[in-house]
């Protein structure tokens, strides 16, 4: 297993006593399309974490695969101008959060940020997160994604 999952295993299990079933795809996860078809499951059940900026300060939205994040909606529930909604930086990313861009897991992050969970996520009994790397991701029940993440569940959707 690669050494970031292995730590993300780790994290999850002293931060919240948890074990985390993590399935590594050497062919990569890198799209909720590439993860789709890997795992075996529709490309709706992908969870993935997409990091904003809003206002200069990070935001972890965990959305379907099917979907696209709207800043605009984003901006509304952070009460922040649209304007000031953009993808995050990579390097800040890794600072703040201690993850890479493509492996950024719902929780486990290295600073508390504000997480959005997609509504449409909850509509499924299992989906599928990042767990550390583009490679490595992880089967979790929605609600327990919201309450690890202790996420705000919302209309984040185009």
């Amino acid at each position: 297993m690669h050494p970031r999952a292995r730590e993300f295993e780790q994290r999850a299990h002293e931060a919240f006593g948890i074990d985390v079933d993590v399935h590594e795809f050497p062919e990569g996860t890198k799209t909720a399309a590439d993860a789709a078809e890997a795992i075996g499951c529709d490309i709706a059940q992908i969870a993935s974490g997409i990091v904003l900026s809003a206002d200069d300060d990070l935001v972890v939205v965990v959305t379907s695969g099917a979907n696209r994040v709207t800043f605009g909606k984003l901006a509304a529930l952070l009460d922040v101008p649209e304007s000031s909604v953009s993808m995050a930086d990579a390097d800040d990313i890794k600072e703040t959060l201690g993850w890479s861009i493509g492996g950024v897991p719902p929780f486990c992050h290295e600073t508390d940020v504000p997480v959005f969970l997609d509504e449409t996520l909850t509509e499924f009994e299992e989906v599928w997160a990042a767990a550390g790397t583009p490679e490595a991701v992880f089967p979790i029940a929605p609600d327990a994604l919201q309450e690890l993440a202790g996420a705000r569940v919302a209309d984040v959707a185009e």
